[in-house]
């Protein structure tokens, strides 16, 4: 694959292996490419045939370094076990230029960091497969930088860390729902939701609760279920410079009362606040379904970015013999022996190859191999996971076929059931600038900027977010199913340059309305091409387009914008908001708002495209993470779940990481080899 003539890929790979452990073995990150090896430029699809055994460059690869793999990955190295950790980006924290590393640091510049060049991967999705809907949506792109993209902008993270680089980082646990419905579908009780909380407390150091939790589980006693003692550190971030801003102030009071009141019983608040005290991550809130208003709890420690970057970086530099981190690999296919178990996979190494980043490289870098032991774990992400894995010939057959994929496994529902929440922005011009942005630039240097280098605090310690509130969309509802939060800036959703609003208008506030539970489950991923640069075709099918048919999901979308409004009655009429320019006091009705939620809705949490389920069902995985009609081979991110959980993914995601360490290191321990996926 690439090999210099005259030698075998067991060579290449362990030159490879030597040469990176020489350079780096104190941080663990492997180097750029040994120079001097022929470049492989051909595009055309490989053969599916099976590789012959070779010499294990490691026991465990796992490609995609956010929630899931570098969690998993890190796990399994602090286990002892030997890994490497593929990933097609960058370490943000270490690429010049670009702003960075402020951008992924500062709480605040998260919206920034998701458009930033070195870290940026750009899809553009399609919410309709009606190109007459489609193009009402003023998001909505023909084409961007001289190339056709035909869609509404979806930004992921192609760097360390995956999308835990570029998030709002806001970590709320799922609802019990979530768990006990994989648990029932599958039969398999380490699902239940009381076994999954121990993975949130396992993983959680939380900081945003008072001190007597901490001390009171160090003696065995923890009502609120959190963790204390993990790696990801929690805290919540609403600075006292907010209390300075007399304005910010009125609004916060003015909307607080009102959302209390509409948010829950009399009952349900008084266990809010005396027991919860405004932190929706207290167990004894999740467990009742709770809702009301609350802070955000952050992915941050010291009021600085938190996520699954720190720790594959801590833990290669702890246990550099075990855990390699390979920057700027993209994985184009997994390799198989004759059995059709997982032994490897090849990936082209450099910069900048998958045609999502910024300027894309026009080569396509060096074609390697690499094999392990035992398994291979797929953790891409709910776009690149199911491209991967049709890629490799694991798909419907229709689709692989179309695209001169030999098949491995006819597996129809990889890339199917994809899910995201719906999202839209009530959005106001204020009297005046808000008093805390004064001066604001959002950029390295600027007051704000210098309270945060200075002492993590103020604004830009936190991520813009000062009030939110969970509630059911209707009392029929069996779950709570939005999450609206406010926002000091203009926000309308994902577009090219969305971010520069943040610096250029600071007299906004935007309340984000965030559906979710959603009913549709029609998205699909499929490939463009064969070629593993390319990005996939990606439609989510919203609303009547998709299988909610029956109009819930919009109609609860539509519920969220009129509590909102309740929110900010009193603030129009004493003339603190100027106007609301979206949807615009003009929309009123129903059918008014829902043309606006069918126009103007966005998602980025991408998930399910590669289920939990039995294959008759639409299933890819069984209930272990295992891909079905493979062995050595699973999926370990967003993609696995059969619904969407929660309300921000992100905190499942994680868990599903610790969780799948955990059966992957008992197989290990009984010396058990990887069984074949079955249908559940």
């Amino acid at each position: 694959m690439g090999d210099p003539a005259g030698s075998g890929p067991g060579s290449t790979r362990r030159t490879f292996l030597q040469q990176a452990a020489l350079t780096v073995p104190a941080l663990g990150v492997l180097p750029r490419l040994a120079a001097g090896l022929p470049r492989d430029t051909g595009d055309a699809p490989r053969e599916a045939a099976s590789v012959a055994p070779a010499e294990a460059d490691c026991e465990y690869i796992v490609v995609g370094s956010g929630a899931g793999g570098g969690t998993l990955a890190a796990r399994l190295a602090e286990e002892g076990r030997r890994v490497v950790l593929l990933e097609a980006g960058g370490d943000p924290r270490e690429i010049a230029g670009d702003r960075l590393p402020e951008d992924y640091d500062v709480p605040v510049f998260h919206g920034l960091a998701a458009e930033n060049p070195g870290m940026k991967w750009d899809f553009f999705v399609r919410h309709y497969a009606s190109r007459e809907q489609q193009e009402r949506d003023p998001k909505y792109c023909a084409e961007w930088e001289g190339r056709p993209v035909d869609g509404v902008l979806y930004p992921r993270a192609g760097t360390l860390g995956g999308c835990t680089a570029h998030n709002a980082m806001i970590f709320i646990a799922p609802h019990n729902a979530d768990w006990d419905g994989i648990a029932e579908l599958t039969g398999d009780p380490s699902w239940r939701a009381d076994r999954m909380r121990t993975y949130f407390e396992r993983l959680e150091n939380c900081h945003h609760r008072m001190p007597r939790y901490r001390w009171l589980s160090k003696l065995g006693i923890n009502p609120t279920r959190h963790g204390f003692n993990g790696w990801l550190q929690t805290e919540k971030a609403l600075p006292l410079s907010a209390l300075r801003d007399k304005k910010l102030v009125e609004v916060l009071q003015d909307s607080l009362k009102v959302a209390f009141r509409a948010t829950a019983t009399r009952g349900e608040r008084d266990l809010w606040t005396l027991q919860g005290q405004g932190d929706p991550n207290d167990w004894r809130l999740v467990r009742k379904n709770a809702t009301g208003v609350c802070y955000t709890p952050l992915s941050t420690r010291g009021h600085q970015r938190m996520g699954a970057r720190e720790r594959v970086v801590e833990t290669a530099r702890k246990y550099p013999d075990r855990l390699k981190i390979v920057l700027h690999a993209l994985v184009t296919r997994v390799l198989f022996d004759d059995g059709n178990r997982a032994v490897g996979v090849e990936y082209l190494h450099g910069e900048r190859l998958y045609r999502a980043a910024a300027g894309p490289h026009p080569e396509n870098g060096e074609r390697r191999e690499i094999r392990a032991s035992r398994e291979v774990i797929l953790a891409g992400g709910a776009f690149n996971t199911p491209q991967l894995l049709m890629l490799s010939g694991i798909g419907p057959r229709a689709t692989l076929e179309r695209h001169g994929i030999p098949v491995r496994v006819d597996l129809p529902g990889v890339g199917r059931n994809l899910q995201d929440r719906y999202e839209v922005g009530v959005v106001h011009r204020m009297k005046s600038d808000w008093e805390m942005l004064a001066c604001a630039r959002f950029a390295k240097g600027d007051p704000q900027y210098e309270e945060w280098a200075r002492s993590r605090s103020g604004v830009y310690a936190t991520n813009g977010a000062m009030l939110a509130a969970i509630k059911r969309s209707a009392p029929e509802r069996p779950l709570p199913d939005l999450f609206c939060f406010a926002l000091l800036g203009l926000f309308k959703g994902y577009f090219p340059n969305y971010s520069r609003l943040f610096a250029e208008h600071l007299n906004y506030l935007t309340w984000a309305v965030l559906k979710a539970h959603t009913v549709n489950r029609a998205g699909e991923v499929t490939l463009r091409s064969a070629d593993p640069r390319d990005v996939p075709e990606i439609n989510f099918h919203y609303f009547e387009e998709g299988s909610d048919r029956q109009g819930e999901d919009l109609d609860s979308v539509v519920a969220g914008i009129r509590f909102v409004r309740t929110l900010t009655a009193e603030l129009k009429k004493q003339k603190l908001i100027v106007a609301e320019e979206l949807p615009g006091e003009h929309v009123q009705s129903d059918d008014e708002l829902r043309d606006f939620v069918r126009r103007e809705a966005w998602g980025h949490h991408a998930s399910c495209s590669c289920p939990i389920g039995a294959k008759e069902q639409g299933g890819c995985l069984s209930s272990d993470f295992r891909v079905h009609g493979t062995s050595g081979l699973r999926v370990v991110d967003a993609s696995v779940f059969p619904r969407i959980p929660g309300l921000f993914i992100v905190s499942a995601v994680y868990m599903i990481g610790e969780k799948a360490a955990d059966v992957i290191l008992a197989e290990a321990a009984r010396g058990q080899p990887s069984a074949k996926g079955v249908d559940l």
